[in-house]
């Protein structure tokens, strides 16, 4: 089946996720028990503008599985360039990949994140599953903290590395809720915190898009010099509205994804 290398390493995302936000496994726990099935919105993929590992190359196996490229979005604030790209199988999550624009930052930025890009081979950067190999270099607590003074993606990137900072659950497809704010009072009665930048709810229905996430779960990474505990990776819920056309809006809302964003600056 033409799909089935796609699924793998979508299945393979999810469980590398889920090790680093084990938050999201007991947020599909609660819903599965209140009798609802989760289907998956969108996937969100980061990186550098590096020309070795620049947005276009962290697409490719999306691409080369049928994905097609279907939206631009610009993040002046945080200086980040967007795209999403949709499979004609709509058991297909869309997938929404973002890269720091490197020009914007300083020299000493630059060096640091230039010097984990070389320690990458070819053939890692080639492999199909690239998009869930981990964090492929050494980088230390160091070099962690001042990526961090100028961006707090720049710094989340070059600690968690190559992998989904968050998956999606469809509010379209739950039966238990159908407004976004009574999942999130859900959530929040079982202890789960939200992003609360930009107000809990990012989005309208004048937009099509309504967003809300988690805050990030923590995780302790090992650095070359010590050990940390920092941001993982955090949960959204996306609920999405008809156009004027009457087909469901598939594409993303730039200034509420620059909310989300912010769901991995600080933990719960």
């Amino acid at each position: 089946m033409i799909d089935a290398p796609i699924n793998k390493l979508l299945d393979k995302m999810w469980t590398d996720y889920v090790a680093l936000n084990p938050q999201a496994q007991k947020i599909v726990k609660l819903m599965e028990d209140n009798g609802d099935t989760v289907k998956n919105d969108h996937i969100a993929l980061r990186t550098f503008n590096h020309k070795r590992v620049s947005l276009d190359v962290i697409a490719k196996p999306f691409l080369d599985a049928g994905y097609t490229h279907n939206g631009d979005y610009d993040f002046p604030d945080k200086k980040l360039t967007a795209k999403h790209f949709e499979h004609s199988n709509p058991d297909l999550p869309l997938i929404f990949i973002s890269e720091l624009r490197l020009e914007d930052f300083s020299d000493k930025f630059n060096q640091i994140v230039n010097s984990l890009i070389d320690q990458l081979e070819d053939k890692t950067i080639k492999d199909f599953n690239f998009t869930s190999v981990g964090r492929p270099w050494e980088i230390s607590s160091e070099e962690y903290m001042s990526l961090k003074e100028e961006s707090d993606y720049g710094a989340w990137m070059g600690a968690i590395g190559f992998r989904p900072n968050h998956f999606t659950v469809s509010v379209n497809e739950l039966s238990s809720f159908e407004q976004l704010k009574d999942l999130n009072n859900f959530l929040k009665d079982n202890g789960i915190k939200l992003n609360e930048s930009g107000g809990e709810i990012k989005g309208s229905p004048e937009v099509y898009l309504e967003q809300s996430s988690t805050l990030a779960d923590s995780v302790e990474v090992e650095f070359s010099d010590r050990k940390m505990t920092i941001p993982s990776c955090y949960f959204e819920f996306a609920k999405r509205y008809p156009m004027k056309d009457g087909k469901l809006y598939t594409g993303f809302v730039a200034t509420s994804a620059d909310k989300i964003f912010e769901s991995t600056d600080k933990t719960q």
